[in-house]
């Protein structure tokens, strides 16, 4: 009898696995919408296309939803093109339960940024104060936003305002200050008594007015609060007088020595490798994209056979594993190239590292895996957002 039972329970398990590869088989048009994917929303990172198609009586739906209105355009093109009749149930973004509030603005130090809407999901990135998001849909109380370096995450309800496009616009234009200390805090009043949040650098906030010490600035939620002029500069002034140079980036780097590593992390509280590497840039007007196998793909390569001669400070160091006949490229670190045999990364902590064998800081694991280098600086590259070209911030 036990038996028995076992080999019934076997064979409806075989059934139900024949019946969902059959359906799986059946699914329409997977390879159409495939085709699209591949081409308009390769790394799902920075681009949203969730979209199948259902069968129901003879009839094909397309379904899910998308941020690519061009992408979705093009899948309905190209079925109508081959004849396919179709229902559009495709949900574009941003969602029309937003109405027109599609714009946000991050209103605390950092905002921490998930894969999914919850809390215990994974730390995707970060986003520093007065950073500007588009927002795409709400569930619960987290939004689905993109940050300027086009990376999609979560972000609960307290970490940014809302606005509508003409808030957002003013706020866009309104003139502003940086904060560049590495740490810090606005004060209600002088005398700072009374902290009103703490800061981190790279916080981008209105001015209201000044005086010989302080800013008087306004945060994306009304709040005011007093900023010394010791730890900020205007925004303006910081970017039209300031040119992003190798001794500079150095220089900014070397001050976050021993900053706590995090995953996920983009501030200067705590950090992982690539948000590292993409905070010294951001303090230098360069906005890299978030990842490091991201980053590798930015840049003019200057070595893959570590001739570290060729390197110059400022220059990006790619590690992981090599493509093989099976197996991908896999990149999973990146520092940052600082002259004289050394590198600075992210790696339990913010340190400096040497390719020198007999140095006594020698990575000699790191060097093991080493890829490549690319150059940032100076390269004009559509994956590379220059903060003096665009009006991200102004």
């Amino acid at each position: 009898m036990k038996y028995k039972s076992l080999n019934c329970l076997s064979l409806s398990v075989f059934l139900f696995l024949l019946a969902c590869k059959k359906d799986l088989k059946e699914a329409p048009l997977t390879e159409q919408i495939l085709a699209i994917k591949t081409q308009f929303a390769p790394d799902k990172r920075v681009a949203l296309f969730d979209v199948y198609a259902t069968q129901e009586k003879g009839i094909i739906f397309l379904k899910g939803e998308s941020n690519l209105t061009e992408a979705a355009a093009a899948l309905k093109e190209k079925l109508q093109r081959d004849k396919i009749s179709f229902v559009d149930s495709i949900q574009m973004l941003p969602s029309k339960e937003l109405e027109n509030l599609t714009n946000g603005v991050v209103t605390i130090s950092v905002a921490n940024l998930r894969s999914k809407p919850k809390h215990s999901a994974e730390l995707a990135t970060q986003a520093t104060l007065g950073t500007p998001v588009k927002v795409y849909k709400r569930e619960g109380e987290w939004y689905l936003i993109q940050t300027p370096d086009n990376y999609l995450s979560w972000v609960d309800a307290g970490g940014i305002i809302l606005c509508t496009k003409e808030r957002f616009l003013e706020w866009q234009s309104s003139p502003k200050i940086i904060y560049t200390k590495t740490f810090g805090q606005s004060f209600s009043t002088e005398d700072k008594t009374q902290i009103v949040s703490d800061l981190v650098a790279g916080c981008i906030l209105e001015i209201l007015e000044e005086d010989d010490n302080f800013y008087k600035i306004r945060y994306p939620d009304e709040r005011i609060a007093m900023v010394p002029k010791a730890a900020a500069d205007d925004y303006t002034s910081w970017l039209n007088n300031f040119k992003p140079n190798s001794d500079a980036l150095v220089e900014r780097a070397k001050t976050l020595v021993g900053v706590p590593y995090l995953w996920g992390g983009t501030s200067t509280k705590a950090m992982d490798c690539s948000g590292f590497t993409k905070t010294i840039y951001f303090l230098n007007g360069i906005i890299l994209p978030r990842d490091a196998s991201q980053q590798v793909h930015t840049g003019n390569l200057v070595d893959e056979d570590k001739n570290f001669k060729n390197l110059e400070k400022g220059d990006l160091l790619f590690f992981g594993q090599p493509a093989t006949k099976t197996n991908k490229e896999k990149v999973v670190h990146v520092g940052m190239w600082i002259g004289n045999d050394e590198y600075i990364h992210a790696s339990g902590q913010v340190r400096i590292s040497s390719v020198n064998p007999n140095a006594v800081n020698f990575d000699e694991y790191n060097l093991n895996r080493y890829l490549r280098s690319k150059r940032i600086l100076k390269v004009q590259d559509k994956n590379l957002v220059r903060l003096t070209q665009n009006q991200i911030f102004r």
